[in-house]
Parts: structure tokens; C-alpha cells; sequence
């Protein structure tokens, strides 16, 4: 038996119209082709699936069966054309989000915040892209978008600028660090370094300070939450290097102190990984303004 979606919506017409002529007004065909799809259909059930010379018209026990199935399947297919037609208009989609920069989930949050309110029917999720390999998952299609400081020539792929940051050391206020205008690569070599629960490569002091100059910490503790490594380095009990972005509000607490990595300082750029693809989607052009006005907030503080 060969049935079509429009022998479904043929039971189900005639079932909500309760006679062929008010169903074929519904289906915008005429009385006589309905009845011709009727009889075809029949013919391949074996069974009637309408109680004749009942009205209203209806359906016998078989045809019960196939209104049912009508019922299930056509709002899936329902369901599955509107969401075509969003992603044609733009309207709808998936925004997969991988980070690379363990800090910036704080930064990223309000984006989505803001994000959520105009593009609702978008699918958003975050994927820490510290646990897995994330530019190679954006061009498998796993992820839309990814959070690096690390851009790479990928063909079909564009880095777009989000904003410049500094790496700076945080210490207590109270360590003898503090007294320095900038701390160099040996300055760690006695010191509890506390970070972020991520390899070492993806760390910008040790990827821009430490190893290259050849310097080990003492030790390296390994914390999942900001706010956890500033109570730390309060208690001196080590110190950090964060983004200045994050740590603009230390600034203004007797507790800690910041300093430059080196008497020139680091400075660090912060990219959106995009497939060039997706570049001209309506909500992926919102996305990246939204990151960039929030960026620029974080800087005026």
C-alpha cells in the first residue's frame, strides 16, 4: 500500500468537513477528483475506509486507523516545513557555540542574553572547547561558531576581530611582587601559579611568557572559577595571570594588585571562528555586533 501525505490530509479533511463537498472546498480541489482519490485509495487498502449513506460521512474502523496516523504525522511534517521556512528567511537556526578562552564565559553571557530576545527560534548552546578539538569541529559542522585567541588559515573559515586584551599578573596586595612595575618570566620560578583547569598551550602565560623563556612555576593549582582564583591570590596563597577585562574591578581593591607581563606588556586578540558559509546569516551578523558592543563595554570600564 503506496500512501501519500496527501491521503492524509484527504482523511483528515474529509473527517473535520463531515461530507466530500465541504472537504474538497478544503482541500481546493473538486468533489469528483476527491472521490477518484478515495476509490484509488480503497483499492489499495482492500478495505473502505468510510460508512456509506451515514452523514455526516464517516470514517469505518480502518479509516479510524489512517486518520490517526494523519494526526501524528502531518503536524511532524507541518513542523518540518516551517522550520525550512525560517532557515530560509533567516529567522531560525542552530548557533553552537565553542570557547577556547576559559574566561570569556563571562564576557560571552550577556551577548546571549541579548541575542535570546531577537532570535528566540535560534537554537544557542556552549560547548567549552577546551574539552575537545574546536576549530576541526567547526568545520565538521558539530559547532557554528568558535571563541580563540589562536587564528589559523583554515579554508573556509574566517577569524573575525572581537577585541584586544592584556594578560596581567594579579597578586596580593601584600606579596613582595606587588612592589615591581612589571613582572618578568623569572619572577615566577618561586611562585604557587594558580590557573585555570586548561593545558598549558592554551594558557596565554605560558604560551607568551613562560615557555619561552624555559621557566617552571613552583607549583600550579588549578581552579574552575574565577572569582575562586581572586579569593585565593587575596589570601596569597599564589597568584594569576588573568585578561584585563576580567580583573578591571581588582584595580579599584586594596586586596590585589595588577601588572603587566614584561616592561612592554602583552597584548592578546580575541577572534569569532565563523565558516564563511554562515557569514551572511541574519543572526550570525547579529551575534558578532552584539560581541563587539559588549567588548567595547568591557574596555570603557
Amino acid at each position: 500500500m503506496h500512501i501519500e501525505f496527501r491521503h492524509l490530509r484527504t482523511i483528515q479533511a474529509i473527517h473535520e468537513a463531515g461530507g466530500l463537498a465541504r472537504a474538497a472546498d478544503l482541500l481546493h480541489i473538486t468533489q469528483s477528483a476527491l472521490s477518484h482519490q478515495i476509490k484509488g485509495l480503497e483499492d489499495q487498502a482492500g478495505v473502505e475506509l468510510f460508512v456509506r449513506r451515514s452523514k455526516p460521512l464517516k470514517l469505518s474502523p480502518a479509516g479510524q486507523r489512517l486518520l490517526r496516523l494523519a494526526e501524528q504525522v502531518l503536524p511532524q511534517v507541518q513542523a518540518l516545513q516551517d522550520e525550512f521556512t525560517g532557515l530560509r528567511a533567516g529567522s531560525t537556526g542552530r548557533m553552537h557555540i565553542a570557547i577556547e578562552c576559559h574566561a570569556c564565559f563571562e564576557w560571552l553571557f550577556p551577548v546571549l542574553e541579548k541575542f535570546r530576545r531577537s532570535w528566540a527560534d535560534v537554537d544557542v548552546d556552549i560547548r567549552p572547547g577546551l574539552a575537545f578539538d574546536a576549530l576541526p569541529a567547526l568545520l565538521k559542522e558539530e559547532v557554528d561558531l568558535v571563541v580563540s585567541s589562536d587564528p589559523e588559515d583554515l579554508p573556509g573559515v574566517e577569524f573575525v576581530e572581537l577585541f584586544d586584551y592584556a594578560p596581567v599578573f594579579v597578586a596580593s596586595s601584600q606579596h613582595p611582587l606587588a612592589q615591581k612595575p612589571f613582572v618578568e618570566a623569572a619572577d615566577f620560578r618561586g611562585e604557587t601559579l594558580i590557573t585555570y583547569p586548561v593545558e598549558r598551550s592554551r594558557l596565554d602565560v605560558f604560551s607568551q611568557l613562560l615557555i619561552p623563556a624555559k621557566v617552571e612555576p613552583a607549583a600550579i593549582r588549578q581552579v574552575e572559577l574565577t572569582a575562586v582564583i581572586l579569593l585565593l591570590v587575596a589570601s596569597n596563597r599564589g597568584v594569576a595571570v588573568l585578561p584585563d577585562w576580567v580583573v578591571r574591578e581588582v584595580k579599584y581593591s586594596s586586596d590585589y594588585v595588577t601588572r603587566p607581563l614584561t616592561a612592554k606588556g602583552i597584548t592578546r586578540r580575541l577572534y569569532a571562528a565563523v565558516r564563511q558559509d554562515d557569514m551572511d546569516k541574519a543572526y550570525m551578523q547579529q551575534l558578532l555586533r552584539l560581541a563587539g558592543e559588549e567588548a567595547r563595554k568591557l574596555q570603557a570600564r
